[in-house]
């Protein structure tokens, strides 16, 4: 089994594409054609990751964060960044960063947050725009359907709950070849007109090499029309943060203690109490005060992230309990989800969960 197959399989749960523009993901360090022996997974990769990921043969490290954020222009060990980087290279030691890549799919970071709250009927909080492509071309009517059948196998038409969809218009097209041209139908020099069908199918941008492929490979014209258009609709399974509902609602004061005892945390920092039933709450893993006025809007009663600065409790208003549980804490789960993923799929080789506790704050 090769790094490859193991992140393609990753992919599947949080496709690159999603991440923010930011960020950095991927296979940050190694070969994608190496042979696995083992793979650690964690949510940071520090040093002592790297020295457990050698002592359990573990030659492919999962981590969450990127060890390499921003550039790197040297690589001297002069600091925590470049002494991995150097160790993870030194003992042929790949490593690989999802991040806000699974921060965005409705079943990665937030959803596991929800998982361990209890809450039911959850939805992306933030969706995201301007990641659902169309395409629109021209086929003879004839070829419709298996042009069709050839663009939803890979991956087209899918909108929410619903598989195989499409638009289609019949009219008639026309086309003259020049001296070089090779018509499918007609000759060289005439002008046809075809009984033609209008296939508009939508589908996530980061498929539309593979759509654009099916296309090619099964269409009978010389030259394909087509277009693709960028649609400023939101995605309701991808995006930022979730927002989901308790069975039934509990006070304020039993809901930060079950938040602390959940998260496992040393406290819970959180705004003035509002003297309400906690019923809805909204989630976002990591640094998550821009969302803030989102869960509002949402209508939670709570929103629970990390990273708060103390201006930004003011944005409260009264309104919502803000309740910053710190941001390892609130990430902690994720190593959990991608072991278990990872456990579906392969069995030739270890999926191992680090146990080494990589959370930088300490409390007293």
């Amino acid at each position: 089994m090769q790094i490859k197959e193991v992140t393609n399989y990753i992919e599947q749960l949080a496709p690159l594409a999603y991440a923010e523009d930011f960020d950095n993901v991927g296979l940050l360090v190694g070969n994608y054609n190496t042979t696995v022996t083992g793979v650690l997974v964690t949510l940071d990769t520090l040093e002592a990751t790297v020295e457990e990921a050698i002592a359990k043969n573990c030659n492919l490290i999962v981590s969450f964060h990127p060890i390499i954020f921003g550039g790197l222009k040297r690589l001297n060990g002069n600091n925590y960044v470049e002494r991995v980087v150097l160790k993870a290279i030194q003992n042929n030691i790949a490593i690989y960063a999802t991040h806000t890549a699974l921060d965005n799919v409705n079943n990665g970071v937030s959803a596991k947050m929800c998982d361990v709250l209890g809450l039911e009927k959850c939805k992306t909080l933030i969706p995201k725009k301007k990641i659902i492509k169309k395409l629109t071309t021209y086929t003879p009517t004839n070829e419709a359907s298996d042009l069709r059948k050839a663009l939803f196998k890979a991956g087209a038409g899918s909108i929410g709950n619903y598989e195989n969809c499409s638009f289609n218009t019949e009219g008639k097209g026309s086309y003259q070849g020049n001296e070089s041209s090779n018509p499918t139908v007609g000759n060289k020099g005439q002008l046809m007109f075809e009984d033609e069908t209008c296939v508009s199918v939508t589908f996530e941008a980061f498929k539309e090499r593979q759509i654009l492929n099916a296309l090619y490979n099964n269409h009978s014209y010389e030259e394909v029309a087509y277009e693709v258009v960028t649609l400023d609709n939101i995605h309701q399974n991808v995006g930022m943060g979730m927002i989901g509902e308790f069975n039934s609602p509990m006070n304020e004061s039993d809901f930060l203690q079950f938040v602390k005892s959940t998260f496992k945390t040393g406290c819970v920092r959180h705004s003035e109490k509002l003297n309400k039933p906690i019923k809805t709450v909204a989630v976002l893993g990591g640094s998550g005060s821009f969302a803030i006025g989102n869960a509002i809007k949402a209508g939670a009663d709570a929103y629970i992230s990390a990273d708060f600065k103390y201006h930004e409790f003011f944005k409260a208003e009264k309104r919502i309990l803000l309740a910053d549980v710190g941001h390892y804490e609130s990430e902690q789960f994720t190593k959990n989800l991608l072991v278990d993923y990872l456990n579906k799929k392969f069995s030739s080789f270890a999926i191992i969960l680090s146990e080494e506790s990589t959370n930088p704050i300490y409390y007293i």
